[in-house]
């Protein structure tokens, strides 16, 4: 049910908003070899990753890379998977008893619907069985907001880390004069800086910053399909009432599909 692979998709926006901008320099007849700096380059990158240590612990930085690698993956896991799978298991329940749940948690590969079974097998109270498992939602939203936080506190640095290295570069051109010929190159290389400061964040912090954000809000729409779902499990509720009260969390287009796929869980 679950499985995690590049998604192309980003990679085909990394590549139209950098050929876009590629494209525009070359339209106004410069060149790309001109956009190159080193010393900007190290100044904005290291600035903005150096800032960014500085504003965060050192568990939270940690789990950057994590974070990072999360958002050029995707997750093979539909909202409709998980209702199909809850209403079997609410079917099975009902016909063998909650007990017999147990024999099929090695087959349930969602970790989060796995805990929620074992508490209701264990015999846990029902209020208990929630308190437990929205804890879990809230320390994943946290998690979730923490990950994305990073990547936009980048995102806010690099371009003032872009105005450093520019009024670094003026300060340099003002104190040399003298050569009025190369006025106008170093003028344009102190620039850079900026250029690479706001190129960065939004084409690289921001958008990922915001990917993460829209995969979160996915994953706990899953992890409340999940919370009532086990509780209703609980409850020994209809599986067609059951199927009805889980597919009220699925977003409409989604639920669409499974209602003109036919699936019913």
């Amino acid at each position: 049910m679950t499985g995690l692979k590049l998604d192309v998709t980003i990679l085909l926006g990394f590549g139209l908003a950098i050929f876009s901008l590629l494209a525009a320099v070359l339209l106004e007849g410069a060149s790309v070899a001109a956009l190159g700096s080193l010393s900007a380059a190290v100044l904005v990158l290291g600035g903005t990753v150096g800032a960014t240590i500085i504003s965060f612990p050192k568990k939270d930085l940690l789990g950057a890379f994590n974070v990072i690698k999360a958002a050029f993956t995707k997750k093979e896991e539909k909202y409709s998977e998980l209702v199909g799978q809850i209403v079997e298991l609410g079917q099975f329940a009902r016909r063998e008893g909650l007990l017999a749940l147990e024999a099929r948690l090695e087959e349930t590969e969602d970790r989060f619907l796995r805990q929620g079974l074992q508490l209701v097998v264990d015999g846990v109270d029902p209020e208990l069985v929630r308190g437990i498992l929205e804890t879990e939602l809230s320390g994943l939203r946290t998690r979730h907001r923490q990950g994305a936080g990073l990547l936009e506190t980048a995102g806010g640095y690099a371009p003032t880390m872009g105005i450093i290295g520019t009024v670094m570069g003026l300060v340099h051109v003002l104190s040399n004069l003298s050569n009025a010929a190369k006025l106008g190159p170093a003028i344009a290389v102190a620039f850079l800086a900026t250029f690479y400061g706001i190129s960065t964040a939004n084409l690289f912090w921001l958008p990922i910053a915001g990917r993460l954000k829209a995969l979160s809000h996915v994953e706990l729409i899953l992890r409340e399909i999940a919370i009532e779902g086990v509780l209703s499990i609980q409850a020994g509720d209809n599986p067609r009432s059951l199927e009805q009260k889980l597919k009220s969390f699925i977003p409409p287009g989604e639920r669409l599909n499974r209602e003109e796929t036919g699936e019913t869980g």
